[in-house]
This record gives structure tokens, C-alpha cells and sequence, in this order.
């Protein structure tokens, strides 16, 4: 892998983004969408979000033991991304260069970049 690869996960219990992008730029493309199936539009359980935060977990470690990324950028929702942390290997979490706890999940991917611009 000659550049940097940065994934940047966007996520709430329901739904979670994950966007690539060069090195430290943020040219972000959408890679993958990941969705909580247990969510038909009633509230989530508690249970049903940590399956979630699973989910996405094990979608973060099989990135990087395929080195698709070796950066990690979270803008999550305050207590989902406490979930998704808590599933992720010493390794992973190590990639993490950034996080916000805020859900981004409604905006598109150019108000994302211009949001993260700004912090």
C-alpha cells in the first residue's frame, strides 16, 4: 500500500457509512453502508445496538487485516461509538487518529467533509 488509506465511519445505532479517502485529504467515497436490520423505524434496543456496534466492529478489523486502510476517523454518535470501540481489537483502535462524537449520519458527503473541514 504506497498511500495512506483513511476510512472514515459515520454511524448512529441505525446505520453506518464508511468512506475512504488519499492520506489525509477529504476527497471521501462512500465505500460501504452498512444497516441495522433490526431497525424498522421503532426505537433500537439497547441489545439490538450492540449487535450493530458489532457489526461495524468486525467490519473495521476485516479492513485492516486486508490493509484496505491505516488510518481510522469515527464521527459517531456519542454512546454508539463507545460500542463500536469496545469491539475493536488494541490494533484497530490504534488506527484512530481522530474522533467526534456527533451524528453526521443525516448529511451527505460533501457537508461531511465541510463539517470536518471546520474542526
Amino acid at each position: 500500500m504506497m498511500i495512506g488509506m483513511t476510512w472514515l465511519v459515520v454511524a448512529d445505532g441505525g446505520r453506518a457509512r464508511v468512506f475512504q479517502t488519499p492520506g489525509l485529504t477529504l476527497d471521501l467515497h462512500e465505500k460501504e453502508s452498512l444497516i441495522n436490520t433490526e431497525y424498522t423505524g421503532t426505537m433500537l434496543t439497547e441489545k439490538d445496538r450492540e449487535k450493530f456496534a458489532k457489526r461495524v466492529a468486525e467490519y473495521l478489523e476485516a479492513g485492516r487485516l486486508h490493509q484496505l486502510y491505516n488510518r481510522l476517523r469515527l464521527a459517531i454518535e456519542p454512546k454508539f461509538l463507545g460500542m463500536v470501540k469496545a469491539d475493536l481489537s488494541e490494533e484497530t483502535r490504534r488506527l484512530i487518529f481522530e474522533q467526534t462524537s456527533e451524528d453526521l449520519s443525516t448529511l451527505n458527503a460533501r457537508q461531511i467533509e465541510a463539517h470536518l473541514r471546520r474542526h
